[in-house]
């Protein structure tokens, strides 16, 4: 790990960069932006840690845990609530055996996120699969479409 922090540092320096492009090229070395990464940077540049939390905590494009393989995006908002984005969300997290209060399997196969909004409302309710759109959809298409990528992936764990 050290030896990729090594080499974000010299080009953050290099480049005069800020915090963003910082904890963006510490995720993409790692796939998100570990605590250890955090505490080293803060050490190095005399940087609060608090900052850099701050900063991870307020843009979604930060994750301070590792995702799955697969990332399932379900919109939340009104139009995809009163469309049965409820239990689309239901079906996927039994499906993927995931407990109320966890997004990311076991095996690290697959990540459910819930955003309040994805800006689709008039193809209500919205789930993203790895980017893939699927507009005024059920729980059951979902769920197959879910299921064909744990067989494509591997199983997850029971």
């Amino acid at each position: 790990m050290n030896d990729q922090l090594d080499k974000i540092l010299a080009k953050h320096l290099e480049t005069e960069g800020n915090l963003i492009s910082l904890l963006q090229d510490i995720q993409e070395a790692f796939g998100y932006v570990p605590e250890d990464a955090v505490n080293w940077f803060s050490e190095k540049l005399d940087i609060p840690a608090s900052r850099f939390y701050g900063v991870v905590t307020f843009y979604s494009q930060f994750h301070l845990k590792p995702r799955g393989k697969n990332i399932i995006t379900a919109c939340c908002g009104t139009a995809c609530h009163v469309n049965g984005s409820g239990k689309i969300i239901e079906g996927i997290r039994r499906e993927l055996k995931l407990a109320e209060g966890e997004d990311t399997t076991e095996d690290g196969k697959f990540t459910l996120e819930e955003v309040a909004c994805l800006g689709t409302c008039s193809f209500a309710p919205v789930v993203l699969i790895n980017g893939k759109v699927h507009g005024k959809t059920k729980a059951d298409k979902i769920v197959k479409e879910v299921k064909s990528l744990g067989k494509s992936t591997g199983k997850t764990k029971k």
